[in-house]
């Protein structure tokens, strides 16, 4: 008798990053830690951008943002490649059904466009955490169709902003301080709020896994807790910076996937597509940038990967860069006038943003940064110019300059040209009191940053 195809669980957590008890980030959440423990946790996953819509666009499609079109937010006027097939579009080719609850960010909001992803029906709309938990273990419990199903259960959580009604605050005196910043009033006022949000987002998921197991669909469904991006906090979303592109990837599969393993291998979140495309069956997509990492879970041949590349093109303005991680070293190339640090406005005007504004804007990015990660895990020396290290920055200079000129990355021209939504929704931000100041403080001191609007 052929084994029975399981069913995926996908619980996809707004810029949680690793902020997570077992993830040793200073803070309680026994549902996820619990499922850790008894799953396979992953320590050395990143995205592919530290940003939403990029960031999700490459766990659908396997591909690199620029290389599947999705480069800045949807909203901004950026959209994938028609051509280019998504995982829930190969899944419902192979059989499977697909269901959306609540949250994505990889196309529009209207249901014609959810449906052009791949997704059979949306099941539930909203965003917050428990709502959608409870909504998916009613839905899973009125399940009677024994053919395989993929679920994508998406939250709000844990977006800004962080102080919410509704959501428990820790003491700022209690937090734990983030290591790549400096301990200060802000930062811990901001991490008190996160935690609330994560707390929430902790307990969906606990009420998701008793879902599976009181509707009796545990046993052959894979459950698997990821997110996006980093944390929104300085110098993590929005960055090149491993507190931006090192995310959450926890996976549990009764009796395949369990045990509580721990991988440090370095992945991609482009090898989600590949990995789950081959644990499904389904057949391969043809030019994906990932790679099936199936043999890591299940015990099978796995080669590890020696680098993996990272990007950022557009946000709320204009930041390119392209990157690459080894397993001990990081190369970060920026491309044109920048500021040392660029923060999205919800972060730039929240107390942590407040605390770094004059120092993240008063000076400018270098071209090219290097980082030794294991004498300097948290990238606070950039060796670029002390001497002792020009083979190696050939050496990872090098693949970033291939990567780019095979892929036909647009940066290899000049600048990537803006879409006419961006440059429309960056117009109207100019006249907006909450984002006027940000806007103006960037139109002043980093104008590449708004070239699209000033050349129109």
């Amino acid at each position: 008798m052929a084994e029975r195809r399981p069913s995926i669980v996908m619980i996809v957590a707004h810029d949680l990053g690793t902020h997570l008890g077992c993830y040793e980030a200073g803070l309680e959440t026994p549902q996820i830690d619990a499922l850790a423990a008894d799953g396979v946790r992953f320590d050395q996953y990143h995205c592919t951008a530290a940003q939403c819509s990029p960031a999700r666009g490459s766990m659908i499609t396997g591909r690199y943002p620029h290389n599947n079109g999705l480069i800045g937010l949807t909203h901004g006027g950026w959209a994938l490649r028609p051509e280019i097939p998504t995982l829930m579009q190969s899944l419902r080719a192979s059989g499977y059904s697909t269901h959306l609850f609540g949250v994505q960010h990889e196309t529009d909001r209207s249901e014609e466009a959810v449906q052009a992803l791949g997704y059979e029906a949306i099941e539930a709309g909203g965003a917050h955490a428990q709502t959608l938990a409870g909504q998916f273990a009613q839905w899973a419990a009125a399940r009677d169709d024994e053919a395989p199903f993929f679920a994508s259960i998406g939250t709000a959580e844990t977006h800004r902003p962080f102080n919410r009604e509704g959501y428990p605050n820790d003491d700022p005196a209690q937090v734990t301080p983030l290591p790549w910043l400096p301990d200060r009033p802000g930062m811990r006022t901001d991490i008190a709020g996160l935690n609330g949000l994560t707390y929430a987002f902790d307990e969906a998921v606990g009420m998701v896994r008793a879902g599976l197991e009181d509707s009796g669909l545990a046993e052959n469904t894979l459950l698997i807790v990821t997110c996006d991006h980093g944390i929104a906090m300085p110098r993590a979303k929005c960055t090149c910076y491993d507190p931006g592109t090192r995310v959450t990837l926890i996976m549990r599969l009764p009796g395949r996937f369990d045990g509580g393993r721990a991988h440090e291998e370095l992945l991609s979140a482009t090898d989600l597509m590949p990995t789950l495309l081959e644990l499904a069956g389904a057949p391969e997509v043809e030019d994906m940038d990932g790679r099936s990492f199936l043999g890591l879970l299940d015990g099978g041949g796995y080669v590890p990967r020696e680098h993996i590349f990272t990007e950022m093109t557009y946000h709320g303005m204009y930041n390119p860069m392209r990157a690459i991680r080894t397993r001990t070293h990081k190369y970060i190339r920026n491309f044109g006038e920048l500021p040392l640090v660029y923060m999205p406005v919800d972060i730039w005007e929240g107390p942590a943003g407040q605390e770094m504004s004059d120092e993240y804007y008063g000076s400018a990015r270098p071209r090219e940064e290097l980082y030794d990660l294991q004498a300097d895990p948290w990238e606070q020396r950039n060796l670029v110019d002390e001497p002792g290290h020009e083979k190696l920055l050939c050496d990872l200079a090098n693949p970033v300059d291939a990567w780019m000129e095979e892929s036909g990355d647009l940066l290899l021209q000049g600048r990537w040209p803006a879409t006419p939504r961006h440059i429309e929704t960056t117009r109207e931000r100019f006249d907006e009191p909450r984002f006027a100041p940000w806007m103006q403080m960037t139109r002043r001191d980093w104008p590449e940053m708004l070239w699209f609007v000033e050349e129109r």
